[in-house]
């Protein structure tokens, strides 16, 4: 099986994550894509993030009937900080039938150097960039880094451009704005009915998709 990895903090999930899934899913030719919720995301030192059961609790809603979306515990159980290449190097320990093929944002690219052992990821995974409407990004640093047969291990691929972030959502319902048509309305009952974000008045700037 081809299976696409999603990581990401998804506090909360949206239609953007299920959108640019859905893309590589069917670019990519995969099997089934599976979101990893980061324990503790390296890119993220001191930003607090929602409780590991709430994310997960949304992602299970979001997902709910999509036999080819799943979510992953993974790193959840691993705890400690979310690196790519652990969970990577993991995944070839107990599935090493499967070809991973990780999801990330295209504008990443550019900080995949800086990852820990970004060699060794592409050794482990394919690299899936999401160009979300904008101009594809420049390789150069990346071949600067690993070496030229890293373009064999990269796709490029296309999605509609769509303006949604975690970042705002979590900002709109601590200032009471509505979240609708941004996220499933099942994720956005759970924010609601577990009270989700209402203690955050300066949330924090969304990072680029990038996992170090």
């Amino acid at each position: 099986m081809r299976i696409g990895l999603f990581g990401g903090t998804f506090d909360p999930i949206h239609f953007g994550h299920l959108l640019m899934a859905e893309q590589c899913r069917e670019q990519c030719q995969l099997d089934v894509v599976r979101f990893i919720p980061a324990f503790q995301p390296p890119h993220k030192p001191g930003v607090p993030i929602s409780p590991a059961k709430d994310r997960i609790a949304m992602l299970e809603l979001a997902l709910a009937g999509e036999p080819k979306l799943e979510v992953s515990r993974i790193e959840m159980e691993r705890k400690g900080k979310s690196y790519t290449v652990d969970t990577l190097r993991r995944l070839h320990e107990t599935e090493p039938e499967h070809e991973f093929v990780l999801i990330i944002g295209a504008d990443s690219l550019t900080d995949l150097p800086t990852w820990r052992e970004p060699a060794e990821i592409l050794q482990l995974a394919t690299i899936a960039a999401v160009n979300r409407g904008r101009t594809a990004p420049s390789l150069d640093p990346i071949i600067a880094a690993v070496g030229e047969s890293c373009r064999q291990r990269i796709q490029l691929v296309d999605m509609p451009a769509i303006d949604l972030s975690a970042t705002d959502i979590r900002s709109r319902v601590a200032s009471g704005r509505s979240i609708r048509y941004m996220t499933q309305r099942s994720v956005a009952m759970y924010v609601k009915q577990h009270r989700l974000y209402l203690t955050t008045p300066n949330p924090q700037p969304e990072p680029k998709d990038a996992r170090s």
